[in-house]
């Protein structure tokens, strides 16, 4: 079974208590129907799990069979620095079908991103951090999107809700013991 190689830290995206029981790391990638599906799926696991539950996004975008993904994930990025990671992640992946550059400078100015904001996320300025994550996933054993780790531990299953769900608390069941 693969680990997460690096573990959560402070460089990446979270949303939940840092002392969570359950830590759910999503590599993803904006463009992929599957993580789209995915989206929906995490959302209603962070409903039920509450402050139970830790989740990490980390961008794996795979730019051969996704050509906006990359552009998409630096945009995301750039958001960040912005404080506006989150609002974006989700505008994004509500907006899969509207990937090219015009849209994305929308979504910028709809979250109110500033235009030197714009102009370094269409710039390159925020490769080099999706390229981290990427690499990261790579290191982790990851060859598709979307693949997630639970505490620390690659998931190999179903993402679909029940399997994700029951897989979630099987790892909170055997880290308590």
């Amino acid at each position: 079974m693969s680990r997460l190689a690096p573990p959560v830290g402070p460089r990446d995206h979270v949303q939940g208590p840092p002392n969570a029981p359950l830590t759910l790391v999503e590599y993803g990638d904006y463009e992929c129907g599957y993580c789209g599906e995915a989206y929906l799926i995490v959302k209603e696991v962070q409903r039920a799990l509450g402050d139970n539950l830790r989740f990490v996004f980390r961008n794996f975008p795979l730019g051969e069979a996704h050509p906006h993904a990359e552009h998409a994930a630096e945009l995301a990025e750039a958001a960040a620095d912005a404080g506006q990671f989150w609002p974006m992640h989700d505008l994004l992946y509500e907006h899969q079908d509207a990937l090219g550059d015009e849209s994305l400078v929308a979504y910028g100015r709809a979250l109110g991103l500033p235009e030197e904001t714009l102009r370094d996320a269409s710039g390159g300025r925020y490769a080099g951090r999706v390229r981290e994550d990427f690499m990261s996933g790579v290191r982790s054993g990851v060859n598709g999107t979307p693949t997630f780790f639970i505490n620390g531990r690659r998931h190999d299953g179903s993402w679909e809700l029940d399997s994700l769900m029951d897989a979630l608390l099987e790892a909170a069941d055997q880290d308590v013991r």
